[in-house]
């Protein structure tokens, strides 16, 4: 079985599990930092380490639910998970939620998962094989302005009256996961996706991956790619595009400096 079709496996069983668990009800508390976590974020996380880790026991292992262990440093291969990511529309009911693994080689992905399980969307990459949304081909929008162009983000950041140059009117909507909004991005439903705030290496490998192997860039707001597999996973920021969009998106923020959390 090859990496792809092991973490799609497991995907799937994973998402079953986040359905049928938001069904039963749910235990809710919050994490050092204030961010909301459930039981089911927990059970998903142990489902997946068991299955993959079975299944690759001498690959690495980073997630948003476990203990970070510096053994992944030294590991040929490595999983990068975020077992619910949007837990926040998890708990109330929405759909934008999704289940994301990477397989890491050498700091970039080589086979990845996006796992909507609400929608019933499987959005799937491997290196030089293009990526997929339930099985078919897709790839990014052709807009070429900003100007009306369909933007996932924060309306107020957008609004905000201290940009050297103001945002053009555009179709702004929200979703809660990171990987979600990446791979809609990806298969040309929106446009472009910004977030000038802290990520972290499990929201954004997955749809990196699946982002480039469509034909869409993934940057951060300097343009810098990114690197996965390091000793701390925090990524300052993320710009999601076309190609045309890209630079012009860049333009307007890359003169910000931000502060990692």
């Amino acid at each position: 079985m090859t990496d792809l079709d092991l973490i799609l496996e497991a995907a799937r069983e994973a998402g079953a599990l986040a359905v049928s668990a938001r069904e039963k009800g749910l235990k809710v508390w919050s994490k050092a930092g204030g961010s909301p976590v459930t039981d089911a974020d927990l059970a998903v996380d142990a489902l997946l380490k068991e299955r993959l880790m079975t299944a690759r026991p001498g690959y690495g292992w980073l997630s948003e639910e476990t203990a970070d262990d510096p053994a992944r440093l030294a590991t040929m291969r490595q999983f990068v998970v975020d077992p619910i990511d949007g837990t926040a529309a998890y708990l109330k009911g929405k759909p934008w939620f999704s289940v994301s693994i990477a397989v890491v080689e050498g700091g970039k992905p080589v086979a990845s998962v996006v796992l909507a399980p609400a929608l019933d969307e499987t959005y799937a990459a491997a290196v030089g094989e293009g990526a997929t949304l339930n099985g078919a081909p897709i790839k990014p929008s052709a807009a070429t302005q900003l100007d009306g162009a369909a933007m996932l983000g924060d309306a107020k950041m957008f609004a905000y009256p201290g940009w050297p140059e103001p945002w053009p009117a555009m179709r702004i909507e929200s979703r809660n996961s990171i990987a979600y909004r990446i791979c809609l991005v990806a298969c040309g439903d929106f446009d472009a996706a910004i977030a000038l705030s802290s990520k972290n290496e499990w929201d954004l490998a997955a749809g990196d991956l699946i982002c480039a192997e469509a034909g869409a860039v993934l940057v951060d707001h300097k343009g810098r790619g990114f690197t996965y597999n390091r000793p701390n996973p925090l990524l300052p920021s993320v710009v999601c595009a076309n190609k045309p969009l890209a630079p012009l998106i860049l333009s307007r923020v890359g003169h910000i400096d931000l502060q990692q959390r």
